[in-house]
């Protein structure tokens, strides 16, 4: 508990905040303790007993060992992931190619702070993940956001155009994209990547350099049948970098755990700006023992597919718009005064996210429960 004279200390000080900082609050989807939370995207299902149990067994032992510094390049844990993309996408990559870190947040953040900076730009099409524009503010990098058609998708010909107008040092493309789960066509992708292989900023000696195209698929796995990974283009351009998160797919969204893959020399870049040992061996062990169970874990995959698929279904045959969505989350609309749906949500015991372009909502694929708690919600608050 702190005094009064404490206070009055404390308040008669002004620290050197960034003035680009000056009035801003932290980012973060409102926490409310309700009975059904769909608002954050994560995989409704928690981790099983054994998966629970060899996850703390594995922990357990790596306690033995805090008293020394883990791997700080995780040699095993990149080879296990290298190993899960080739089951999973069908694309084989080498554990050299594979970068890890807390979050798929702090993969961008070490890809701004290597490629970004002051007098640089990062390149992205807006609406899209909000937190894009806070890796550029937090790593001093320009933000640009160009547009998205009315449909969400990518104009092939404004993409190139914004590329050429302002060689950003990186091009973020969100696939499927958040909030609007719009994925990108490999098509459009390979359009980006050949546009930016030599329109990033100039080189120290006055030569040309590549724009960086990340390709966040942090829902990637929720990607509905013939949609293709980025990573079969990762052979073709080592500018390319595609990103994965043990968050969504997994539901390991508190284990914290973000990742990668890249050509060689692009992940070894990266290693210049991450902080010593920013992996510890506790997140290391846990991700090893999730890795061992990921068929379990991503069992629920293909039912929450189903369910974002009837949900997109049902919200349609009620007169609203759906964008089409290879996430697990729908974006729907369009209301006059979206909070005042939202909001009658809320007072029912559902909570869902008011993001994206004005009049849309955007809610969690949830269990067969709670997406009929929001179905039942909703009609009531709709009056259906």
């Amino acid at each position: 508990m702190t005094t009064p004279a404490f206070e009055a200390t404390q308040n008669a000080v002004r620290l050197p905040l960034r003035a680009d900082l000056e009035g801003l609050t932290p980012y973060g989807a409102p926490q409310l303790d309700v009975p059904v939370l769909l608002n954050v995207n994560e995989n409704p299902y928690p981790p099983s007993d054994a998966v629970v149990a060899d996850i703390a067994d594995a922990v357990a032992k790596a306690a033995h060992g805090l008293n020394r510094y883990p791997d700080r390049d995780f040699h095993e844990l990149r080879a296990e992931l290298a190993e899960y993309l080739r089951v999973e996408s069908g694309v084989t990559v080498g554990p050299e190619q594979i970068w890890a870190a807390n979050g798929s947040n702090e993969v961008m953040l070490h890809l701004l702070q290597a490629f970004g900076g002051s007098g640089r730009k990062v390149l992205s099409f807006a609406p899209t993940y909000s937190m894009y524009p806070e890796y550029a503010r937090d790593t001093l990098t320009g933000w640009v956001a160009g547009r998205r058609a009315e449909d969400f998708t990518l104009d092939v010909e404004h993409a190139r155009a914004q590329i050429g107008e302002h060689r950003p040092a990186v091009i973020l493309l969100a696939s499927p994209n958040n909030p609007t789960g719009t994925a990108l066509p490999l098509s459009t992708i390979e359009a980006v990547c050949e546009a930016a292989a030599t329109a990033g900023p100039p080189a120290p000696d006055g030569g040309t350099t590549a724009s960086v195209v990340v390709v966040d698929e942090a829902y990637g796995e929720f990607r509905r049948d013939g949609t293709v990974s980025a990573l079969t283009l990762l052979p073709r351009y080592p500018h390319l970098a595609v990103s994965r998160t043990m968050s969504k797919a997994f539901g390991m969204a508190g284990l914290r755990l973000g990742y990668l893959a890249a050509a060689p020399v692009l992940v070894d870049l990266l290693r210049v700006v991450r902080l010593p040992y920013h992996l510890s061996a506790v997140t290391q062990a846990a991700a090893l023992a999730a890795l061992r169970h990921r068929g379990e874990l991503m069992s629920q995959v293909a039912s929450l597919r189903a369910g974002r698929d009837d949900l997109v279904v049902w919200l349609r045959e009620h007169g609203l718009q759906v964008a089409d969505s290879d996430a697990n989350f729908v974006l729907f609309g369009l209301f006059d005064d979206r909070h005042a749906v939202w909001n009658g949500l809320l007072e029912r015991g559902v909570l869902i996210r008011e993001v994206g372009p004005e009049g849309w909502l955007r809610v969690s694929v949830g269990t067969p429960r709670e997406t009929a708690a929001f179905k039942a919600a909703l009609e009531e608050v709709l009056g259906w």
